[in-house]
């Protein structure tokens, strides 16, 4: 039962953060945000909340499987501070509607990212896989923060 629980927490915290970025976004993405220039291959808006939700599951489950393993200290830790950032990006791009504090946040982020992906691995190899879509849609995500930036540089 406790385990169980550690999972709702580990997927209930990551929505949270979800969550609390679409308060944040709804707002500017039915103003501020249509009125920039877009780079090439930005979905449909309504692809963002389907493949965030998705994301913040996975996210969620490889925290928890990483945290039941010996040894999963430095790993956890990595998985919060990665969890911060990206909790931070959506203030900053869409509250501040600021891509190049965005883009300033992404950076670290996708490092953190992939040195959580590298500390998962050897504790808990499924755990590393559940992050590899979340880091592959982050490179995305910089792209396209680094691409409106450089369209909408005011």
């Amino acid at each position: 039962m406790p385990s169980l629980l550690a999972l709702i927490g580990f997927v209930g915290l990551c929505l949270l953060v979800g969550a609390a970025g679409g308060a944040v976004t709804a707002e500017s993405v039915r103003t501020w945000y249509l009125t920039l220039e877009r780079p090439p291959g930005v979905p449909p808006n309504w692809v963002f909340p389907v493949v965030w939700t998705t994301l913040y599951v996975m996210i969620g489950i490889a925290g928890w499987l990483i945290w039941r393993q010996p040894g999963h200290e430095r790993a956890v830790r990595l998985w919060g501070w990665q969890l911060l950032l990206n909790a931070i990006w959506t203030p900053a791009f869409f509250g501040l509607r600021s891509p190049a504090l965005g883009l300033a946040i992404i950076l670290p982020l996708l490092l953190l990212i992939g040195l959580t992906i590298r500390a998962f691995l050897p504790l808990d190899r499924r755990a590393a896989l559940l992050l590899l879509p979340y880091g592959l849609w982050c490179v995305y995500a910089t792209y396209l923060n680094a691409g409106f930036l450089w369209l909408n540089p005011g």
